[in-house]
């Protein structure tokens, strides 16, 4: 199985599950929150945090932009779309605290100009949204940049996928199973499809989440799962359309350190009998076989 380095971590089997942060929109538009929520994925443990930057005037039409919508920006759906866009001041300033933090960031590009916008920060890795899977043009701009590209399969059919990945190569590719409804539901979670993922196209295969609750996540990682994404917020109960969908504070605490206790009962595969099993069978087992 092949493995992929994002920044300075190794992603794929044998490695520990690469846990990213999905801040996305959460942060409402407010950079203050923004700097809580990185303050957040670090102090849970988590690898990464990951942003999502779009041109609100290509990847939104005129007609959808203007439609009616009453938001804290004002009341159209483009009065939404700008507020929540962060612009080079903010990003500059996330790209500095990161810095200081000391976790890397990075974010889903929705189109060219914003793949374009977010190189300029170095960014170890390029997310694809999954709504942008079938998108051809962005998926060889993406991969014309030379870094690592994690796509996210949420609504898209594995003929969908083999084409993307056709069009991607499988070198430095991570495939994130994923669901695209916000919150999902657990019977549309479709976990098993991970180690198929894996076994069709042999490279590292991950889980992104929006769905409320953490045992799912920790069954992804059980299944194989290399990479976990979650977005979170400070508070589920905050305005904006994701913080339903989001892990606040203890949530995602608990779904990091559930994952690492996983790794460690997961084992190494080969059955023993441990030392602190001795004193047991001394005193359970009434007959004890020893084999030449």
């Amino acid at each position: 199985m092949a493995e992929v380095k994002i920044g300075n971590t190794l992603v794929g089997d044998g490695h520990p599950c690469f846990i990213v942060a999905e801040i996305g929109i959460n942060h409402n538009g407010d950079i203050d929150i923004a700097k809580r929520l990185i303050d957040l994925a670090k102090f849970s443990g988590c690898d990464a945090v990951k942003f999502q930057k779009r041109t609100i005037e290509i990847v939104y039409t005129p007609e959808e932009l203007a439609k009616p919508r009453e938001s804290p920006f004002g009341t159209t759906n483009g009065d939404l779309k700008c507020g929540l866009e962060f612009g080079t001041e903010e990003y500059e300033e996330i790209d500095r605290y990161c810095r200081e933090k000391r976790i890397p960031w990075f974010a889903s590009c929705w189109d060219e100009r914003s793949v374009d916008f977010i190189e300029q920060f170095d960014v170890p890795c390029y997310k694809i949204a999954s709504p942008s899977l079938t998108d051809d043009d962005l998926l060889r701009y993406t991969r014309s940049r030379g870094k690592p590209v994690i796509l996210s399969t949420g609504m898209s059919t594995l003929e969908q996928i083999d084409h993307a990945v056709e069009v991607l190569g499988r070198e430095d590719l991570v495939l994130l199973q994923a669901t695209s409804t916000y919150p999902a539901e657990y019977s549309e979670l479709n976990l098993s499809v991970i180690p198929r993922l894996k076994k069709c196209y042999g490279v590292p295969v991950g889980y992104s989440g929006h769905e409320t609750g953490i045992p799912s996540s920790v069954a992804a990682a059980a299944l194989g799962a290399c990479m976990v994404e979650r977005h979170i917020t400070l508070e589920r109960a905050m305005w904006g359309s994701d913080q339903a969908a989001s892990l606040g504070p203890s949530g995602i605490i608990k779904m990091v350190s559930s994952i690492r206790l996983v790794e460690i009962a997961m084992g190494d595969g080969a059955k023993k009998v441990f030392e602190r099993e001795a004193p047991i069978i001394r005193k359970l087992r009434r007959k004890e076989y020893v084999f030449a």
